[in-house]
């Protein structure tokens, strides 16, 4: 069955929904073919009773492992999304994992030769999560598949410096009086010979100081607006500054 969208987060497309190679039952498939031969053998020429309710037996046998596989494959999931990667399966007993494509440090894809005739391969996913690498088994196109994660990532990073830069860049914030202000300087009789001077005249308002910048920097990380890595990249560029 084809994933549920119902399980999207707001603003999340599905890129890619991809169930198991059809070699994931390809045992499956070969053994209920031979079984299945065999029994007609035993109907063409006639054998005895018993060897053809074995016959029977068996092929009805293969054909519950079939289905139970079939089963298992029609519920597994591999999923990529603009905003993650998702791996279920399962059919009473359903099991999953999520990795946000932010976590994502590797993708590696393994094919033998003969994985590679017929299109199949499989992707060890290394993150930054508790799990480390994930493995998903018997992937469609395994090359593609890693490109297109790479791709996806490369996009959601991308949204998120937009995001950042609309919402949240130091520079765009409107200056603010500094924490100690000078008090103003006594008024003074004017004389004829005094001249306005560069010096004199009314300073515009400066921006943001150095410390209150990196607050800023802080305040948006708690609000989850900034990752930690941004947050330190960010901190450390104005630390230079100063």
């Amino acid at each position: 069955m084809a994933f549920n969208k119902a399980h999207l987060n707001a603003g999340e497309d599905v890129v890619l929904d991809l169930r198991p190679h059809w070699w994931f039952f390809a045992k499956q498939t070969a053994v209920l073919l031979v079984v299945v031969a065999i029994g007609v053998l035993t109907l063409v020429f006639s054998v005895h009773q018993v060897v053809q309710l074995l016959a029977a037996a068996a092929i009805v046998g293969v054909l519950g492992w079939f289905l139970a596989r079939y089963t298992v494959w029609s519920t597994t999931n591999f999923v990529i999304t603009t905003d993650r990667l998702i791996d279920r399966s399962g059919v009473l007993r359903r099991q999953g994992i999520e990795i946000p494509l932010e976590r994502v440090n590797t993708v590696h894809f393994n094919q033998n030769l003969f994985e590679r005739i017929i299109g199949s391969g499989d992707l060890k996913i290394e993150s930054a999560g508790e799990q480390g690498a994930q493995e998903v088994l018997d992937i469609r196109r395994p090359l593609n598949v890693q490109n297109e994660i790479y791709r996806q990532m490369e996009n959601n990073e991308n949204r998120k410096f937009d995001r950042i830069g609309r919402n949240a860049d130091p520079t765009a914030i409107a200056p603010a009086p500094t924490a100690r202000a000078t008090p103003p300087p006594p008024p003074t009789t004017p004389t004829p010979a005094a001249t306005t001077t560069p010096a004199a005249t009314t300073q515009r308002p400066s921006s943001l100081s150095i410390p209150d910048q990196i607050q800023k920097l802080s305040d948006l990380y708690r609000q989850g607006v900034l990752t930690e890595a941004e947050f330190q990249q960010k901190k450390t560029e104005l630390l230079n500054r100063m």
